[in-house]
């Protein structure tokens, strides 16, 4: 079964989408797709069955993998519902797909439930791809930091209310 076109949600904007090489590693699988015009995230599926019992994770395949131009990643995200509804989330959020990775994208699920497992069938939508541009930086060793407001407070710093 071939579903290159299957669900594709065209850009609903006026700039030219970023066109990205995807290559499906399970025929089977649908490809990644925006599930609504303007989302961000477009949905990874498992191309596993796999039980997560109470507090486990698993590293799970999703049967694709890209070629992200250079000066853009892929950060995989987890899907709200699954952590609202089943406290499934991903360990390492946003996990991060380097412009050079040319493996199989892969997600690490844990089930944050104490008391249920949870069943990730082969073709559940398990995460989130969301592409962002991103810069590298060049770090350059000072003496002394420059002064800020907010100076070297952290956690917390900003109030509790």
């Amino acid at each position: 079964m071939n579903h290159q076109s299957t669900g594709h949600r065209p850009h609903q904007g006026t700039a030219r989408p970023l066109s990205i090489a995807l290559l499906p590693l399970d025929p089977d699988l649908p490809p990644p797709v925006y599930a609504k015009p303007g989302d961000a995230g477009a949905d990874l599926r498992s191309r596993v069955d796999v039980t997560l019992a109470p507090g486990q994770r698993a590293l799970v395949p999703t049967g694709v993998a890209v070629a992200l131009p250079e000066g853009y990643a892929g950060f995989v995200h987890p899907r709200s519902g699954l952590a609202a509804r089943h406290g499934i989330t991903v360990v390492n959020a946003p996990g991060t797909v380097d412009s050079g990775y040319r493996g199989e994208i892969m997600v690490t699920l844990l089930n944050t439930d104490a008391a249920e497992p949870f069943e990730v069938r082969r073709g559940d939508r398990i995460a989130q791809l969301v592409v962002q541009r991103v810069e590298q930086a060049v770090f350059e060793v000072v003496e002394v930091l420059p002064d800020s407001e907010r100076g070297g407070a952290g956690f917390g710093s900003s109030g509790t209310a």
